[in-house]
């Protein structure tokens, strides 16, 4: 039996069920419409396009040797069997990923500028990443049932929070003399954000992306549990059937996955770093030379 928490939760929940189900299928509709757009073009993509296309991607962000690892790995999740079930949780990363990212990195904004806006986000946020993943499914399958929906949206509660955070440490650590600059400049709040606030910070934003598309990865095999599909699935079937074989191939689908998106999305926030005109170590590589003359 629910203790008085427990019954508190319950009435909760009951009453955005009673009150709150046209927003509810609002919300389902455009997420489900989102997400199978993304879905179906990437499995709507013949396995030598999408292949050749996240290979060339390594191969410009990352190397040649990369490159090669890349198209090895897809080249044997395709001679597993298992392609149609990678593209299909790839769309469900790219998904989960971009709308964590749209409500995450303005939140990261948020907190960044204003100490309110920094103490509630914060006890959320330790909520939200203390909280067991499986406990995000029993509201998802409540309000929004079984499938892609309910999936993606627990996937974005608990994938989000890097975002958040990393967007707002990397605007606070953006040297105060820029700032006094930008203002010194004449620019407006909006203006020192985009123009000298945002580009500063993109090396934290980006780590922050990478870690919530890993994240994600890993929320979207425990989805598979109610429906969301992908190689969770597989890994589900294989755990279901104790099919050895079945769950050694769909989990090392997995982990190839989650290798390419790590190192793709780790190459942005370097070369970002990089082209800030700082070196690997955070040094100043136009005033070290500087120094040097």
């Amino acid at each position: 039996m629910a203790g008085g928490v427990g019954r508190w939760a319950d009435r909760l929940v009951n009453l955005i069920l009673d009150h709150g189900q046209p927003t509810l299928d609002v919300i389902a509709a455009v997420v489900d419409g989102f997400g199978a757009a993304i879905d179906n073009t990437l499995i709507g993509l013949p396995p030598w396009a999408l292949g050749g296309a996240l290979t060339a991607l390594a191969l410009w962000r990352v190397g040649k040797g990369f490159a090669l690892f890349a198209l090895l790995s897809l080249a044997g999740i395709h001679a597993m069997g298992l392609w149609e079930p990678m593209a299909s949780t790839l769309g469900l990363v790219v998904a989960s990923t971009t709308l964590s990212l749209l409500i995450g990195v303005p939140l990261g904004i948020a907190m960044a500028r204003s100490r309110l806006a920094d103490g509630v986000g914060a006890t959320l946020l330790d909520f939200m990443q203390t909280m067991p993943a499986f406990v995000y499914l029993i509201p998802a399958v409540m309000f929004f049932g079984l499938g892609r929906v309910p999936g993606i949206l627990a996937t974005v509660i608990f994938a989000m929070p890097p975002a958040v955070r990393l967007t707002a440490l990397g605007i606070r650590q953006v040297p105060a003399e820029l700032v006094e600059a930008g203002r010194a400049f004449g620019c407006k709040d909006h203006q020192l954000l985009l123009k000298v606030q945002l580009p500063n910070a993109l090396p934290s934003i980006m780590a922050g992306v990478n870690q919530t598309m890993m994240m994600a990865l890993s929320m979207i095999v425990v989805a598979s549990m109610i429906g969301a599909g992908g190689l969770g699935n597989v890994v589900l079937q294989g755990i279901q059937r104790l099919d050895i074989g079945l769950g050694f191939e769909s989990g090392l689908a997995v982990v190839l996955l989650a290798i390419l998106l790590d190192r793709i999305t780790q190459s942005f926030g370097v070369q970002s770093f990089g082209a800030r005109g700082f070196g690997p170590h955070g040094v100043d590589r136009g005033a070290s030379k500087g120094g040097a003359q």
